[in-house]
């Protein structure tokens, strides 16, 4: 497959959003992002969905999906394809493309309960089978192509896939906040994606039962429960030991009370799936 080939069959919404990278404003047609190589306040690069182009305003550079790998990655363009060879996943046919409105571009056909062998055996790889229940099957369609994953629910209704070949959303990019109404203590526990969420409930390493739960499912959602977060008088986080989680560890410890860092237990991983799978158990 050729640089044209990739950029004709691969939506530069799905290549941001597989970096944790989510618009800040966004219309049907565009967004905006914050920049691909340094941090700022306002965000500053400008997507265009339809043309599957970016400008950054701060820079005046110009960027595809391939320069967009290569930028975050710090790889050539030989290795940005072999990262982008893994989305068949184009956004945009050419009646699209010529339009204003860019229509819907996946169909969910139905959501089950977890059936397929090959998504039981993702979650038995992921030590999470008996989580199940917190997941479902879902079957959606893609520029007329059929797909099938894990999928777990957010606040809008979207839906963030997981399988041993995809990691996309589908629908809105939002965090998951499960309440529950017993939790006198007005404690809450943090994670970073869905699979920490199952693990902590497969162990429950803190031993609390009436806690809420919030999936970041990005770190860049942060900003939506910023405010929710301050009628809690104990959070506890389970965050990636990489960048993105600790710079949200840290905004989180100067900005709240009775903030517990837990990442401690996984200092040698990237996070807390990943160390429970390690385990010889």
């Amino acid at each position: 497959m050729n640089c044209q080939d990739i950029k004709n069959r691969v939506g530069i919404r799905v290549v941001l959003e597989s970096f944790n990278r989510v618009p800040a404003k966004e219309n049907q047609r565009t967004g905006f992002y914050f920049a691909l190589d340094r941090k700022e306040n306002v965000p500053s690069l400008f997507v265009d969905f339809i043309k599957n182009t970016a400008f950054d305003f701060g820079t005046g550079k110009c960027y595809d999906i391939i320069s967009i790998v290569q930028m975050i990655n710090r790889c050539s363009v030989s290795e940005a394809l072999k990262y982008l060879a893994r989305f068949d996943l184009s956004l945009l046919n050419s009646e699209e493309k010529a339009g204003s409105i860019v229509q819907k571009h996946y169909e969910i056909i139905k959501t089950i309960d977890i059936k397929h062998s090959a998504l039981i055996q993702y979650l038995q790889l992921r030590k999470v089978y008996k989580q199940q229940d917190l997941v479902t099957e879902i079957h959606y369609k893609m520029n007329n192509k059929k797909y099938f994953g894990i999928g777990f629910k957010n606040n809008s209704g979207g839906f963030e896939i997981r399988s041993k070949y995809s990691k996309l959303c589908l629908g809105k990019k939002d965090v998951t906040l499960i309440k529950n109404d017993l939790n006198s203590d007005k404690e809450i526990i943090v994670f970073e994606g869905f699979f920490d969420y199952l693990t902590y409930r497969a162990i429950n390493i803190l031993n609390k039962e009436t806690v809420d739960y919030l999936i970041l499912n990005s770190t860049a959602m942060f900003f939506k429960v910023e405010n929710e977060l301050f009628g809690y008088n104990k959070i506890f986080l389970f965050l990636d030991n990489d960048e993105n989680g600790k710079t949200i560890k840290k905004m989180v410890q100067k900005k709240y009370e009775n903030v517990e860092d837990c990442s401690m237990l996984y200092a040698d991983y990237k996070d807390l799936n990943e160390w429970y799978c390690a385990l010889d158990i």
